[in-house]
């Protein structure tokens, strides 16, 4: 039933939107993030001491462009990466990749990202992937849009930062996502903030893991489709070459720190 339901509804408002294949969308992109800062270093590394980590929020504006069967999405400010110190006069610098450009190509199934790490430019290419989600049935209407719920998990890994004799030291560890998308049919682009090429319509508003959200705050029908371009500054790599550079140079970083 929920199958058909997802299908009466998307030939329904393709009847009505079926025109709307080119826009801009802005939206709101949030993430909670846990940081402790009150350590103190003991024989044995670090120690955690007085209350629990304090929420950090980190909030930027983000737009996404599709037409001509192809999207761009790029931050629309400049940003500066999140600092937090604490009592002993430690700095943390966290960087959210807030200035990177995604480009897709859907007609050729094409993805290139232009990505900044440690001061080295990478385009990074890939293929539009498809996800596995399920509908729900649930509704709610966003910005006008009747949109519909869809749900999946994502496995990846997570960074787990710590702090030994003045070292700091970055592991990665396996994590599960929890997501849940809301999009329309009313427009039957196959785009958003993420998880672009995946759902039958526009994607207006993300949730991952309650402590993550994509909320679109304004949809507009004009948009700049020159500007849909394919970036071309940065080193050419695959989504592996790019994933292996970063962990060589995040261990060089760390010997670095420890003096090695």
């Amino acid at each position: 039933m929920k199958a058909i339901y997802f299908i009466a509804g998307l030939l329904i408002s393709g009847n009505v939107w079926a025109q709307q294949q080119s826009g801009r969308v802005v939206y709101e992109f949030t993430r909670q993030m846990m940081l402790r800062t009150d350590v103190r270093e003991g024989g044995g590394g670090m120690e955690m001491a007085g209350p629990p980590p304090a929420q950090r929020t980190h909030v930027i504006k983000l737009e996404v462009l599709f037409g001509n069967n192809q999207m761009l999405r790029r931050s629309l400010e400049e940003n500066v990466a999140p600092e937090f110190g604490n009592e002993n006069g430690i700095q943390f610098h966290v960087g959210l990749g807030d200035d990177d450009i995604t480009w897709l190509n859907f007609t050729e199934g094409r993805k290139v990202e232009q990505k900044e790490f440690a001061t080295k430019q990478y385009l990074v290419t890939d293929s539009v992937r498809k996800g596995n989600w399920k509908l729900t049935g649930e509704t709610r209407t966003i910005l006008g849009y009747a949109c519909q719920q869809a749900i999946t998990t994502r496995p990846g890994k997570r960074n787990m930062i710590s702090m030994e004799n003045g070292v700091m030291n970055r592991k990665e560890l396996p994590d599960t996502s929890n997501i849940i998308a809301w999009f329309t049919p009313a427009i039957p682009v196959s785009t958003g903030p993420d998880f672009e090429g995946q759902l039958p319509g526009l994607i207006l508003q993300i949730d991952i893991n309650g402590n993550t959200t994509y909320k679109a705050v304004e949809v507009s029908q004009k948009v700049d489709v020159a500007a849909i371009k394919e970036p071309k500054k940065g080193k050419k790599v695959t989504a592996s070459e790019f994933s292996k550079e970063r962990d060589k140079t995040m261990e060089q970083m760390q010997r670095n720190g420890r003096g090695g």
